[in-house]
């Protein structure tokens, strides 16, 4: 899983720039998440979050803060091998009711699943069921909320809000309906902040408690936050951003991790169904916040580190977001928290 799909315009002009480099028009996100593909694909399942309202292809585009993004990014999120999308954010209403579903109809149309917002109760109430390996895995995904902007009137479907009895019926609901393994996403949290909030706390501590919640993980923040085992259920609080162009003194909204949750059937005299067994953490950077390096690129950090190809100007970098990070998701003791479960870096 990885954090916020975040685009500002920034992010648009390069792509725009990669598509002119091979001679076409229009843009090109392949070349910003190239680096981090290899370790995408690898997954059985990789699940990214799409956080602001996708535009009609031509536009218009619009920045911070009503987003309206173009939809080209989302051939490139596919092409970097992600399976599915989580939409439930704040920013999910930035272009209204029709921004939601002009987003969810362009994903729809280039295969990208997704869970957090709907067009109908039906397909709210309807859980996101995705294959992998020998597994079928629920992905619930929920907002704190939508800036203001109310929910479209008579629909209160339209974007999946937080709410820890909701969440644990719905993850009980999944269940029944053929899940293995359910997996909530959270967007919440204080903004920039490396630490749980008092209200992602509480809600995390509420709904691990439930048997049906296999895995808990969140964005918003923008900055990594800590791996966490709360109730015996495994918690990445927030992975921060996975590409993003934010115009903030905030260094570390360059910085993000993505998670890697590895489960394993277990003998019925276990109690059967899957367990996490292993968990592999990926520090990620994002190039473009300085002027004189303005091309928006995404780097698996200890990729990156170990090819000699890298430029001598990225390393110093590449090592403090690496630092940064390791401490950021080991800050509650992840590391230790479960002798039968190894939390690590991933490495390819």
């Amino acid at each position: 899983m990885s954090g916020d799909v975040l685009l500002h315009a920034k992010t648009w002009r390069t792509a725009r720039a990669d598509a002119r480099r091979r001679g076409e028009r229009g843009f090109d996100f392949g070349p910003m998440l190239a680096g981090v593909a290899p370790a995408v694909r690898a997954a059985d399942l990789a699940v990214c979050h799409l956080e602001t309202p996708l535009a009609p292809a031509r536009g218009p585009f619009a920045d911070y803060p009503a987003f309206s993004v173009p939809p080209q990014v989302v051939p490139g999120l596919r092409g970097a091998g992600f399976d599915a999308c989580t939409t439930a954010s704040n920013h999910s209403l930035d272009r209204g009711a029709a921004g939601l579903a002009r987003t969810l109809g362009t994903l729809d149309a280039q295969g990208m699943r997704h869970d957090g917002t709907a067009r109908s109760p039906r397909e709210q109430q309807r859980p996101l069921l995705l294959d992998a390996g020998d597994a079928t895995v629920a992905v619930l995904s929920y907002t704190f909320g939508t800036n203001g902007i109310a929910l479209p009137a008579g629909e209160p479907w339209a974007v999946s809000l937080i709410d820890p009895g909701r969440i644990v019926r719905e993850a009980a609901a999944a269940r029944r309906g053929g899940a293995d393994i359910v997996v909530v996403a959270v967007h919440a949290g204080t903004e920039y902040m490396t630490a749980p909030d008092d209200y992602q706390t509480a809600v995390v501590d509420a709904i691990t408690r439930s048997p049906d919640i296999d895995i808990v993980y969140g964005h918003h923040a923008h900055v990594p936050q800590p791996i966490d085992l709360v109730h015996g259920t495994w918690v990445a609080y927030g992975l921060g951003n996975f590409v993003a162009g934010q115009q903030t003194a905030a260094p570390r909204t360059y910085r993000g991790v993505s998670v890697q949750f590895e489960l394993t059937a277990q003998p019925s005299r276990q109690g059967g169904g899957f367990a996490v067994s292993d968990i592999a953490y990926l520090p990620t950077m994002i190039t473009g916040d300085d002027p004189s390096r303005p091309t928006t690129r995404v780097f698996d950090v200890p990729a990156a580190l170990d090819d000699p190809q890298t430029p001598a100007r990225l390393r110093a970098d590449l090592r403090a977001t690496l630092a940064d990070v390791v401490a950021d998701v080991l800050s509650r003791g992840a590391g230790s928290a479960d002798p039968g479960v190894d939390v690590h870096l991933l490495r390819r």
